[in-house]
């Protein structure tokens, strides 16, 4: 795999780059946000992973940048940030998952590991369908009805997780679980944020629902086939 690491910190540049090389990682390294964006927008990477406070500006900003330029690269935010809302503004952004600064470099290897599982690209099936829905999990697209629909990151994770439980109930705390990798906090409403977004997109395409809210349960993606 190749990484992207966008850190100004030497000590923390450096240690996570030992890290992922031994583990055979291919790294390329960044300081500023406006290097890590050119090599963002040259190289293919499959993983971002990105500091939030950087010398020549924020890392929100910088993901949001990213995203804007239709870069689908998973992205990991390292950071001293405790909150909830720093996190949940970091997902808004675009970004796939948060570690908290110190972290366990064994729980950074596998956080990788599963960013890379929830994206698909250790997994040995290609496409998830369901009725008129279809994802192909190699070229992270998705297709309504033979129509090619544009999806962000954490639409597309969302998406991905309620197709491989379709026909299933999933709970709100499962999925900011298992998607994004954070306790639920019964105070914000994202998740139905982003199961509305879904819902518009694939109803732009389809006369069925699909996603159907479960009432003090969760949702459940409905499918035939």
């Amino acid at each position: 795999m190749n990484v992207l690491i966008i850190e100004d910190d030497p000590s923390v540049r450096t240690l996570v780059k030992a890290v992922l090389e031994k583990n055979e990682y291919n790294v390329d390294l960044a300081e500023t946000a406006q290097s890590g964006e050119e090599h963002a927008v040259e190289n293919s990477y499959d993983i971002i992973i990105l500091d939030l406070g950087l010398p020549d500006g924020d890392g929100f900003d910088l993901a949001k940048d990213v995203r804007d330029q239709e870069i689908t690269t998973p992205i990991l935010v390292l950071s001293a940030e405790q909150e909830t809302d720093v996190k949940i503004k970091c997902l808004r952004a675009g970004v796939d998952d948060y570690l908290t600064k110190p972290f366990d470099t064994e729980e950074l290897l596998a956080r990788i590991e599963a960013i890379s599982r929830r994206t698909g690209e250790i997994n040995g099936d290609r496409t998830l369908e369901c009725g008129e829905l279809k994802v192909d999990m190699l070229e992270r697209e998705f297709w309504v009805n033979d129509t090619k629909v544009d999806l962000t990151n954490n639409e597309y994770n969302l998406l991905v997780y309620l197709l491989k439980r379709k026909n299933n109930i999933v709970t709100q705390e499962e999925i900011a679980e298992n998607v994004w990798d954070i306790h639920f906090d019964t105070q914000t409403n994202y998740i139905n944020v982003y199961i509305s977004y879904l819902r518009k997109k694939i109803r732009n395409h389809s006369e069925d629902e699909y996603i159907d809210t479960v009432r003090k349960k969760g949702f459940i993606i409905r499918c035939d086939d």
